[in-house]
């Protein structure tokens, strides 16, 4: 019999265990979609335990999920339960804190929800707590985990449709509450390459980078990533969470948030890019993948799809581009130099 693993949710709120009862279903196939639902739903893990400064979240989100215990504090919920994997549902001021504290209590995997953190000095200090310790991570970007968008990768790398030449993100927003799922996706169509440079244009106030931390969440406009592939990543604003992968031969294209998706190859008499089929794949929840990534991860020793190590890539690219803003739209070569550029009053 497989192994079965011990949850505990730190955070409460929408995303630890409430967001199911907005989303109602849909086209994208997101259901289960908090990360209480998620572990419900898996065969494999169950929750021990959750807690959240706010007794009334804890107690709701307990009752509705059928969790037996609740805390008010996070570690002596972990010290006490001694769980197997960890979510962090909280706002992202103490993602590095609740990350390293369960790293060095023995918590093999943590489902870190997104942002990463808010700022670089944090991230390299959860992407060493997850060395030294041997955990397994992954960040809640469920797109990486999604069927859909697991598709448009291996058609990308399948070389079907030509050398990938630049992903294109229609989206923007806060950089850490919105811009992380379009970095995340820049980077994963991008075969999860390393970054040369980031470059963008970011609504601030200059004079709000004095004291090299943001009083807001600020709102990337437009960004750039050079990839060391030689892959171009451009973000712009648009109406929907759309992704597309331009190629030598054609084109892939998320739609509408992953409701569909377009194959455009090239063909015909005048070898002009045409509409094709999209290869059929089963629609399922990336919160569940994200959790069976970490299962299987502890199972085998291998690394989780949104490991530590890229969560830290695509939060680089994120506060690089807001860093890119400070030096009034310099490159900013990676890694970055400014590693305690803060954004936001968490």
């Amino acid at each position: 019999m497989a192994n079965q693993y011990r949850g505990c949710i730190v955070g409460c709120g929408r995303m630890g265990g409430t967001i199911d009862e907005e989303v109602q279903g849909g086209p994208h196939g997101a259901l289960p979609y908090s990360h209480a639902a998620g572990y419900t739903a898996y065969e494999r893990t169950t929750i021990v335990a959750a807690s959240d400064v706010v007794a009334e979240k804890a107690e709701y989100v307990c009752s509705k999920w059928n969790i037996p215990k609740r805390y008010a504090d996070y570690r002596e919920m972990i010290e006490t339960e001694k769980p197997d994997i960890v979510s962090v549902a909280t706002r992202p001021g103490n993602h590095a804190e609740i990350t390293i504290f369960a790293a060095e209590h023995g918590v093999k995997g943590v489902y870190c929800d997104k942002p990463l953190c808010a700022s670089m000095e944090e991230a390299d200090a959860m992407v060493e707590a997850c060395e030294r310790y041997g955990m397994k991570f992954n960040l809640g970007t469920q797109r990486r985990y999604t069927p859909g968008y697991l598709k448009m990768r291996e058609i990308v790398e399948s070389g079907e449709i030509g050398e990938p030449r630049s992903v294109i993100a229609y989206s923007g927003g806060s950089a850490l509450w919105g811009y992380t799922h379009a970095a995340d996706m820049l980077l994963f169509l991008a075969g999860d390459s390393e970054v040369e440079y980031v470059q963008g244009n970011v609504a601030i106030d200059d004079a709000d980078f004095d004291d090299n931390r943001t009083d807001a969440d600020p709102s990337i406009v437009m960004g750039y990533v050079r990839f060391k592939n030689g892959v171009h990543g451009v973000s712009i604003p648009g109406s929907a969470y759309e992704f597309e992968v331009d190629c030598a031969d054609g084109t892939v294209r998320s739609l509408n948030n992953g409701s569909g998706f377009q194959l455009r190859k090239r063909d015909g008499e005048f070898n002009e890019i045409v509409d094709v089929e999209y290869p059929h794949f089963e629609r399922e929840s990336g919160t569940v993948g994200c959790i069976q990534d970490i299962v299987e991860a502890i199972d085998t020793g291998r690394e989780t799809t949104g490991n530590i190590h890229l969560a830290r890539i695509s939060t680089e690219i994120t506060i690089g581009i807001v860093d890119s803003q400070r030096r009034k739209g310099a490159q900013v070569k990676m890694p970055m130099a400014n590693r305690s550029l803060y954004l936001g009053r968490w």
